[in-house]
């Protein structure tokens, strides 16, 4: 198992790097996204399955939809067509793809190497709204205030007023 963690660290530092080096903001997502994934990944053998669900199901599900979102939104740079033609080329596409994989793999893996040892995660919808609108309310409501802060600001910068250029 330590193994896989190190893998998940070294993919999660690796798609970190290729976040900021990244000139294409999409292909930047793509990389933010394989990172999130590898941290979940060493989230949950740290035995911290919550967190791991937790960072897979807002961070690399809710998060990214609004960075795709707003980047789709603020619509900079080249016109569509160019634009889609560069997001669809296969070198965009190669490296998130095999650090992806890589990551699918140590899950299956995982998943084959828990289900012989009887180790079950099992946390209830109760327990996750417990702790949700329990002694966490405070941070769910600043983290969805922040959110909607973000994207007011998004579409405030990215507005267009008829007559612009």
């Amino acid at each position: 198992m330590h193994i896989l963690a190190l893998t998940s660290a070294c993919i999660s530092i690796l798609g970190a790097f290729m976040v900021i080096t990244r000139r294409v903001a999409v292909h930047a997502v793509l990389y933010l996204v394989v990172t999130l994934l590898a941290l979940a990944c060493v989230l949950a053998l740290l035995g911290a399955p919550f967190a791991a669900a937790l960072e897979v199901i807002i961070y690399a599900g809710a998060i990214m939809v609004l960075f795709v979102f707003v980047i789709m939104m603020l619509n900079l740079g080249k016109p569509d067509r160019d634009r889609e033609t560069e997001w669809l080329r296969p070198r965009a596409w190669v490296g998130p793809a095999a650090l992806a994989s890589i990551l699918g793999m140590e899950l299956l893996f995982g998943l084959r190497t828990l289900s012989g040892t009887g180790i079950t995660f099992q946390i209830t919808p109760r327990e996750v709204g417990l702790s949700l609108f329990g002694p966490y309310v405070l941070m769910v409501e600043l983290a969805s205030f922040l959110l909607l802060t973000g994207l007011v600001t998004a579409f405030h910068i990215g507005r267009h007023w008829p007559g612009e250029h």
